[in-house]
């Protein structure tokens, strides 16, 4: 969880905690880039207004980089705009998400991006055999 709002990455922590997930969190794009390479998230939600780098610049980052572009990323923002919207996929990122979010929210995006696209790629590697 990327936000420099410590409000933001505290409630979400507890609400994915609850619900048995593993969080890192970030105050900006920056201190992300490092904690993205140490733990190698399952999915990365980046809020896109934060000083220093931002989320569309932070997820540029991350897409551009052959170890990570595979993880999804979500982009968070308090606006719901096509704009927003429309340059979160332009640099690459997966689903759009505007704050405040709820719980279920969090644990839908989770379960789309991570448990059902793990569940799909092992039933294409159990389909397929090398």
């Amino acid at each position: 969880m990327i936000d420099d709002s410590k409000t933001i990455r505290r409630t979400a922590e507890t609400l994915l905690k609850k619900a048995g997930c593993e969080v890192i969190t970030a105050t900006d794009g920056f201190e992300s880039l490092a904690k993205v390479a140490e733990h190698k998230p399952d999915i990365i939600f980046v809020d896109i207004m934060m000083p220093r780098l931002d989320g569309y610049q932070t997820c540029a980052l991350i897409k551009n980089n052959q170890f990570f572009r595979k993880i999804p990323v979500v982009m968070l923002s308090s606006k719901d705009g096509l704009f927003e919207r429309a340059r979160g996929r332009i640099v690459g990122a997966e689903h759009y998400m505007t704050k405040p979010f709820t719980r279920e929210e969090l644990l839908t995006t989770i379960k789309a991006y991570v448990v059902d696209a793990k569940a799909k790629a092992g039933a294409a590697a159990k389909a397929n055999p090398q």
